[in-house]
């Protein structure tokens, strides 16, 4: 299935799913936060550590299914493939948008 999204999260899928670091972390603020299995990191040195850990933990791929909520605050609804117990899920991706880029991002099921 294939949905328009806002530019930084379709260059954020796109990197993911090619396990490029580099690719994922350019799409964030430098100072932005994620919160993903119940950890918060802040900060590009901390994102890329969470991303690193992740992408090689479980290697996943992301299928963006479904948008919704508001232009500066999209929720993501993606199936998640990948090196985890009940793989494929899907899975909710709650953004905030600033100055292109993504200021916050949740992982949530």
């Amino acid at each position: 299935m294939s949905i328009e999204l806002p530019k930084p999260l379709a260059a954020y899928y796109a990197a993911e799913n090619q396990k490029d670091i580099d690719g994922m972390l350019a799409c964030f603020a430098a100072d932005a936060g994620v919160r993903d299995e119940g950890e918060d990191r802040r900060g590009r040195a901390e994102i890329r550590e969470w991303m690193e850990e992740t992408t090689r933990k479980y290697g996943v791929t992301v299928d963006p299914r479904k948008i919704s909520g508001e232009a500066d605050k999209p929720v993501v609804a993606a199936l998640v493939t990948g090196n985890f117990p009940g793989s494929p899920v899907t899975l909710r991706y709650r953004f905030t948008l600033a100055g292109g880029a993504i200021t916050h991002l949740e992982i949530d099921a």
